[in-house]
């Protein structure tokens, strides 16, 4: 199935969303955990990942996809999720939440640690189909957001960036925003050109964000 950018006409995007909301109607669950390479599960399913900096939203925005409000946990306190975890969406899909990164209390040992990590999963997942990068809509682009786009890069994994908590700011900072990843994602050639903007309160772009994943679902 193609993506929403490929849509030829209204119709057919609407096709997509509607997959993509009856795919996420159906039962999502956590089975399995890695803090290591060598824990993570056998490649089965097509799989979709979720990156961001620590508090960029990440957990709210996969339990606002799925309509579970505890499926992945928000934690109140920045960087403290160091774990893979996966989610079977349906039998058709696995969500896997990746630990946040960017963390300023992190220790440099922490920071190197999860580099390492992600790039040991990026690299040897041959069911990896696409990253969903969380960037912050309300504040700009930081270092480590740029870092993660270029180990993204340097593992030749396809990458979309997905604008978050975009119902707290107005329209015109967020056009501003939204104009400045856009040039981002053209910048590195294993980004998506298409990026989503969302908000998990208001559910804004949820729909278009499900649409791209079903997409990618066996």
């Amino acid at each position: 199935m193609t993506g929403l950018l490929e849509a030829r006409d209204d119709a057919e995007r609407a096709a997509l969303i509607e997959a993509g909301r009856l795919l996420f109607a159906r039962p999502c669950e956590f089975f399995h955990a890695a803090q290591k390479p060598d824990q993570l599960p056998e490649p089965g399913l097509p799989e979709v990942a979720f990156c961001g900096r620590s508090n960029v939203g990440k957990s709210s925005l996969i339990n606002a996809l799925t309509g579970q409000k505890a499926l992945a946990r928000v934690s109140q306190t920045p960087g403290r999720t160091r774990q893979l975890n996966f989610f079977d969406l349906a039998g058709r899909i696995v969500l896997v939440d990746l630990p946040g990164y960017g963390y300023a209390k992190a220790s440099k040992d922490l920071q190197r640690d999860w580099q390492g990590m992600m790039f040991d999963f990026l690299r040897g997942r041959p069911n990896l189909m696409r990253v969903i990068l969380l960037l912050d809509a309300r504040i700009e682009t930081k270092t480590a957001d740029r870092a993660a786009m270029e180990l993204l890069n340097a593992a030749a994994v396809a990458f979309q960036i997905v604008l978050t908590k975009a119902d707290e700011v107005g329209p015109v900072k967020l056009a501003a925003r939204l104009a400045e990843v856009e040039a981002l994602a053209r910048a590195h050639t294993a980004a998506h050109p298409l990026v989503l903007v969302t908000s998990s309160r208001t559910g804004a772009g949820i729909p278009e964000v499900r649409a791209e994943i079903a997409s990618l679902a066996a």
